[in-house]
């Protein structure tokens, strides 16, 4: 099913956009406040985005920015009230992957979403993201922000299991046999404690990764 959270302040088209995407077995949310927004992404990442230009407190623009910050591959389509070269640039500048101009069609909105998540099929899925972290297995590169971080193979086996299975607690043995045993390598539990350590410090001491005490790690998200 495809999740769309739709930030939209016209009560009408937020509602004929809503009733219409859902015939075509769609979960939509929609918002009338870019902070409700904000808070609502924070806690849960649906399957695309939409973004009404004009919003009672603040433009779409500085949503699309401050979500590019934190989630790079999100799909955000603009949806604009007219076909304003201006509106369109600084919207693909900020981070947008499409747009619509109002008013629009409701069939050619939906059939836009799905062009556009066919073309973005699969990049979430080589993306994991955690607050500011971000960690990229295509790549093997794990950053923090903009900024990529250096790490050695166990810290960045360590962190791919911990954001692979974000919102759960790895015990520290599961870390240990994953990230040691397989290669046939015996280390004992104070290896994992500095490994952690030096990976901490190498993050800046994230706030998203939490030791859960006499047990395990987690990841999840805070901001």
């Amino acid at each position: 099913m495809i999740e769309v959270y739709y930030a939209e302040d016209d009560e009408t088209i937020g509602k004929s956009v809503k009733e219409y995407l859902e015939q075509q077995n769609c979960k939509v949310t929609v918002f009338d406040r870019i902070a409700d927004v904000k808070k609502a992404l924070i806690g849960h990442l649906p399957t695309i985005v939409l973004l009404d230009w004009n919003m009672p407190d603040g433009q779409g623009s500085e949503l699309c920015l401050w979500i590019r910050e934190r989630w790079i591959t999100l799909p955000i389509v603009y949806l604009t009230v007219r076909g304003d070269s201006h509106d369109i640039v600084t919207g693909f500048q900020n981070g947008a992957d499409d747009y619509v101009v109002k008013p629009f069609d409701l069939a050619v909105l939906y059939s836009r979403i799905l062009a556009l998540l066919r073309r973005t099929e699969g990049v979430t899925h080589t993306k994991l993201f955690c607050d500011d972290l971000m960690l990229d297995k295509e790549k093997t590169a794990v950053y923090n922000g903009q900024k990529e971080i250096v790490v050695s193979q166990p810290e960045y086996r360590i962190l791919l299991i911990l954001m692979e299975n974000k919102g759960k607690t790895i015990t520290r043995n599961q870390l240990l046999e994953q990230v040691w045993d397989r290669s046939g390598n015996y280390v004992n539990d104070n290896t994992l404690t500095v490994t952690m350590k030096r990976l901490r410090e190498k993050l800046n001491h994230p706030a998203c990764l939490k030791t859960i005490r006499s047990f395990g790690y987690r990841m999840e998200d805070t901001q």
